[in-house]
């Protein structure tokens, strides 16, 4: 897995008719939603969108879910693939699904789908978070939601596993790779590795890719600059440490050996996402500040979210991608000296 910084080919994004449509009405939905006084449109939002309950049944590749309560306004789904099932001892991994902090939950269908593939391909038991959405619930709800959640799953899913974990990672798509940073940041030494699709970070200075895609699927610049006045506190620029988070890392340094205790992360990366120098930013600044290990997996023909569309080809190489990382990593934790182990460890 190679890091590239060469922008995409001249046109358009290389994409089957069926998903250029379905990009195009997802972006007009929610563009329609967002209202100018800062305030969503969910009733439009629930008319449109699909969603699914959970299964407990096991579906065509053998994997079930089930929903669980972690509080009195959190829930997590739980997809566990055949082999966790029947008594073998898989990792976890604790996912937060994408929607600029303000779209879906873990019952839509497309994230519902993805968890799925996820589970059954890794395979691996995936924890997916029903994270309190922006703007009724701005940051840092969806991090503490996510540190609930997380500790949680490291104290065993209160019994909903088959058996114990060998390893937990955090992992998420978009805003949620956003939130799985931040929520790893906090417990980085509970945390066997960071998986991040696509991550949404933001900045006030425009960066080189948020001046060429700006007509790319979701990379609308006055769509982006809503959903961060609606995630972050008022008056808080994209300059935020929640926000500009290659900013943040870069101006902590190595001070203290802060970020060398940060988990092992693989940032995966699309060559037609308005993100994505952010992304490898992201990924340059951890390693400059001493992280163990950063990988990018680059995609250069993908766009934004390129994972939840049927019919795109490098779909498959990411699950391969994160199935290689996830295996590598849980087998190297299990032979980590006992001491290096700290399941409920608090500090960053």
């Amino acid at each position: 897995m190679a890091s590239s910084d060469s922008p995409p080919p001249p046109g358009k994004p290389p994409l089957p008719w069926r998903v250029r449509l379905l990009v195009g009405a997802a972006s007009f939905l929610h563009s329609a939603s967002l209202r100018a006084d800062g305030t969503v449109n969910r009733s439009l939002l629930s008319l449109f969108e699909r969603t699914v309950p959970p299964s407990p049944a096991p579906d065509a590749a053998g994997v079930s879910s089930t929903d669980h309560a972690v509080s009195s306004h959190l829930r997590v789904r739980l997809f566990v693939p055949a082999p966790a099932a029947s008594g073998s001892q898989l990792p976890v991994v604790v996912y937060f699904h994408g929607g600029g902090f303000v779209f879906h939950s873990v019952a839509t269908a497309q994230f519902d789908a993805l968890c799925r593939r996820l589970a059954a391909s890794i395979p691996a038991v995936v924890a997916s978070v029903d994270y309190r959405l922006a703007p009724e619930h701005r940051a840092p709800s969806a991090y503490d939601d996510g540190e609930a959640a997380l500790r949680w799953a490291l104290a065993g899913a209160g019994g909903a596993l088959p058996s114990p974990p060998t390893a937990v990672f955090v992992a998420g798509d978009s805003a949620g790779g956003n939130v799985a940073h931040h929520v790893a940041a906090r417990l980085q030494r509970s945390v066997a590795g960071l998986v991040l699709l696509q991550p949404f970070f933001g900045g006030e200075a425009q960066t080189a890719s948020e001046r060429r895609l700006r007509h790319a699927p979701f990379g609308a610049p006055e769509r982006l600059a809503w959903l961060w006045r609606a995630f972050l506190p008022p008056g808080a620029t994209r300059d935020h440490e929640w926000a500009n988070v290659p900013a943040a890392i870069q101006r902590d340094g190595a001070a203290a050996g802060k970020w060398r205790a940060f988990p092992p992360t693989l940032v995966c990366v699309g060559g037609w996402d308005v993100h994505q120098d952010r992304q490898r930013e992201y990924a340059h600044a951890l390693q400059a500040a001493g992280a163990e290990e950063v990988r990018v997996a680059e995609f250069p023909d993908a766009i934004h979210a390129f994972y939840v569309f049927e019919g795109l080809a490098d779909r498959q190489r990411l699950l391969a991608d994160v199935a290689e990382f996830v295996n590598r990593r849980a087998a190297e934790h299990l032979d980590a000296p006992v001491n290096d182990q700290c399941p409920l460890s608090t500090g960053s």
